[in-house]
């Protein structure tokens, strides 16, 4: 199976989700629909620590940890809350890799960036665009990983955010075993292009927030030109 099959998977997932997820919901629950729903859709494993879906609502969506230490809360979702969600799916050893963070406004998920009343919110989703499209314009085939490190987290600083990653990096190849991964990541001499793929996904906040905001897209170069799986 190809790695854009997997990744849609993660892809229909979240919009899925989006038209699941009220106040009142468990976030446990909305961790057993989105596995439930890659399963069907076509995954038969989660290659990140057997996990699918990593959730966080509130103040947690600030938390970066290792798949390693991660439990899902059994916090509740509010009338308006903020959510992110993080998908792993694979189909034997190909992998999909995909999050988005969903804000819910009386009770219901806000569909569109501009009818976020929470201007903290939108602004964060903002900054997320931002930076995915500041990454198309800056990235070229000869990038190393260490070259985009440090151009995104100086714009990250620029607009005055912060890079939460526990790491400190925004991304990863992907491979066919997560230890043979490499990352955005200061010291990395690679090119992007050495890599069939790679991760971009910044989880920012703004310094002494309680929110946290995160978008993975898969990347990689089709004719010398930066591309979203």
């Amino acid at each position: 199976m190809e790695h854009k099959q997997v990744q849609q998977f993660a892809k229909d997932t979240i919009e899925y989700i989006r038209t699941v997820i009220k106040s009142g919901m468990n976030l446990l629950e909305i961790r057993q629909k989105c596995e439930d729903k890659l399963l069907e859709l076509g995954a038969d494993s989660f290659w990140y620590w057997d996990i699918g879906a990593f959730v966080f609502a509130g103040d947690e969506t600030t938390l970066s940890v290792s798949g390693r230490e991660y439990v899902t809360s059994d916090r509740i979702i509010g009338e308006n809350d903020i959510i992110t969600i993080d998908l792993s799916p694979q189909n034997h050893d190909t992998w999909g890799d995909y999050a988005r963070t969903i804000i819910i406004e009386n009770g219901r998920v806000v569909n569109f960036l501009e009818d976020i009343g929470n201007r903290e919110w939108q602004n964060g989703l903002l900054m997320e665009e931002m930076l995915h499209s500041e990454l198309i314009k800056f990235a070229t085939p000869d990038t190393t990983f260490e070259e985009l490190y440090y151009h995104m987290n100086e714009f990250i600083v620029e607009k005055g955010f912060i890079n939460l990653d526990f790491m400190g990096n925004l991304g990863h190849s992907i491979v066919r075993n997560k230890n043979d991964r490499i990352y955005v990541e200061k010291g990395n001499q690679h090119k992007l292009s050495e890599v069939s793929y790679f991760t971009f996904e910044p989880h920012i906040s703004v310094e002494g927030s309680r929110y946290g905001y995160k978008k993975e897209n898969i990347y990689y170069f089709f004719d010398g030109k930066l591309m979203e799986l």
